[in-house]
């Protein structure tokens, strides 16, 4: 029996089966462009389009739930289907992450269109932080007793910890910021001191993936911004792409950052914005969002746990979601917490190579556990007992 694991994320959709080595990652959206009016793009079709300028978006998810079942569908027919996956639903099991506490209802409907219009023989529904615990703790030698997932994505971060495999419900913790808030939160900036560019989220995504950074020293940075010339090593020109020579923008090296475009390029001069845009990762409230940053977030987690678990948990913390791809990101984590936490506790931060896609390879995991069957509810469980055996057997 074949196993399909969907990341089913706002951002992204991270789908593949259990057996491929890495999975397909297709953005969670429809897009329609400027220049092609006759024509919508279903997830990753976006790659065909020439001109990437003005993309107008439909997404699935708003403030990280699924509230656009059209949309969702067309992008997991297109997943599914005969371009991507090739999937034999009859006999085929799948793996499927959702957000953490997620609606009743949102829940009865994912089941209603798996099992009563996919078909698919059995499903596992779950949370992204329980596959990346499950990966992380089957990849160590000696298994821990706790783990604590922080995962920054694109609506929001959560930040759950788990022991002896069980999430403790009570403790997780949720800051809505995500990749969404520091884009748009670029876009603002730059449109307010350069170039309007509110209308361009695609180009300002790419933007904020290769210019910004998590700066481990806030106002030292700030200082080295403030300069002129040569002493600015911050300060850096971003070309912007015109989908005709340049097919994506690109940051150009310190040495020829000089503020000057040549005769066909557009730039952007990028000087305090590349730190002090993830910054509101971990002080929400520099722009007027009045929650805790991460390493709060996790200290308050934390304390909300058992004391005896306190220690097994700053020592296997686990960072996974596209945001930790921010060079800096775990090295600012770390030294946030440590601020904040007695020194009698030792803390370890494990930061995965890819952590877009880690709870992904955890379904893959799971997918071969010799356990999974027990995990999942079969269609003739579903034609039985219908939504309660989901309740029943999914810990979401």
């Amino acid at each position: 029996m074949a196993v399909v694991v969907l990341d089913n994320g706002a951002g992204s959709a991270k789908a593949g089966f259990a057996t491929d080595k890495e999975p397909r990652i297709v953005p969670n959206c429809v897009s329609k462009a400027k220049n092609v009016r006759t024509r919508i793009f279903v997830g990753d079709q976006v790659d065909d389009c020439k001109d990437l300028s003005g993309l107008y978006y439909l997404l699935p998810f708003q403030k990280g739930y699924l509230v656009n079942w059209d949309i969702e569908r067309q992008v997991w027919d297109h997943i599914f289907g005969k371009d991507r996956l090739k999937v034999k639903f009859e006999d085929t099991s799948l793996i499927f992450t959702e957000p953490y506490f997620d609606f009743t209802s949102a829940q009865e409907a994912l089941n209603e269109v798996f099992f009563e219009e996919y078909r698919f023989k059995s499903i596992l529904r779950t949370n992204p932080a329980f596959l990346s615990q499950y990966k992380h703790c089957k990849e160590q030698e000696e298994k821990p007793l706790c783990c604590l997932v922080v995962d920054s994505g694109y609506s929001f971060t959560h930040i759950v910890p788990y022991c002896r495999g069980k999430k403790i419900t009570q403790a997780i913790r949720r800051i809505n910021i995500g990749g969404k808030v520091l884009t748009n939160h670029l876009k603002e900036i730059i449109s307010y001191r350069q170039l309007m560019v509110m209308d361009e989220t695609h180009v300002m995504n790419q933007l904020k993936e290769d210019a910004c950074y998590v700066s481990t020293d806030f106002s030292k940075d700030m200082d080295i911004a403030r300069k002129k010339g040569k002493e600015n090593t911050v300060a850096r020109d971003y070309v912007l792409p015109d989908y005709t020579h340049i097919k994506r923008g690109y940051m150009k090296s310190l040495e020829e950052s000089n503020a000057k475009a040549k005769a066909s390029e557009q730039i952007i001069r990028m000087t305090n914005e590349r730190f002090a845009v993830p910054e509101i990762l971990f002080h929400p409230s520099d722009v007027g969002i009045q929650e805790m940053g991460i390493a709060e977030a996790v200290v308050h987690t934390v304390n909300c746990t058992p004391e005896e678990v306190r220690p097994h948990l700053y020592s296997n913390i686990l960072l996974t979601g596209g945001n930790c791809l921010l060079p800096g990101f775990s090295d600012r984590v770390y030294s946030d917490v440590r601020a904040l936490t007695p020194d009698e506790y030792s803390i370890r931060i494990n930061a995965s190579k890819n952590p877009q896609i880690y709870s992904w390879e955890g379904g893959t995991l799971l997918g071969k556990d010799t356990g999974y069957n027990k995990m999942v509810v079969t269609r003739q469980q579903y034609d039985e007992y219908g939504h309660s055996i989901c309740e029943e057997k999914f810990d979401v």
